[in-house]
């Protein structure tokens, strides 16, 4: 008979898919909360500096709307006030969509790009010193992990 733990289906099964998501999840809890609290942000809140990261890592640096909305984990309403105050400050931009004249994407400007990068360096080395209790080859395994739990 299969251990409950490891079988594909049953009690057993769904107990550990639980006990994994709740680790996961206390764990991106508590560290949100630990780099939130960090001095690194330069002004900016966490979700601020998402949004400049996300389109740091996009093709030409932009985005429309709703696609950030998704990467970012916001409601679109959210996401455009918060774009709003990155455009205050210069740091991105709003243009129309070329490719479809009723959409709106959002432009990474060259300041928000030095902005993300200056951040981005103090922000990995706060990842390092959060995760310096894991092994390298620990933290490759979990990355390992979520990608495939993830589907990609």
């Amino acid at each position: 008979m299969p251990d409950e733990v490891t079988a594909d289906r049953g009690p057993g099964r769904t107990r550990a898919a639980v006990d994994a998501w709740e680790a996961v999840f206390r764990l991106q809890a508590t560290l949100l909360r630990r780099f939130a609290a960090d001095d690194v942000w330069q002004g900016l809140g966490l979700r601020e500096y998402d949004v400049l990261h996300t389109l740091s890592l996009q093709p030409g640096g932009h985005a429309r709307l709703g696609r950030l909305s998704e990467d970012v984990y916001l409601p679109q309403p959210s996401l455009s006030r918060l774009v709003d105050r990155l455009e205050r400050d210069g740091l991105v931009r709003r243009e129309d969509d070329p490719d479809d004249r009723r959409g709106v994407v959002v432009v990474l400007t060259a300041a928000g790009a030095q902005r993300q990068r200056e951040i981005g360096g103090r922000h990995a080395a706060s990842i390092a010193r959060n995760l310096a209790s894991m092994p390298a080859e620990d933290l490759a395994t979990l990355t390992r992990l979520a990608r495939e739990a993830l589907g990609d």
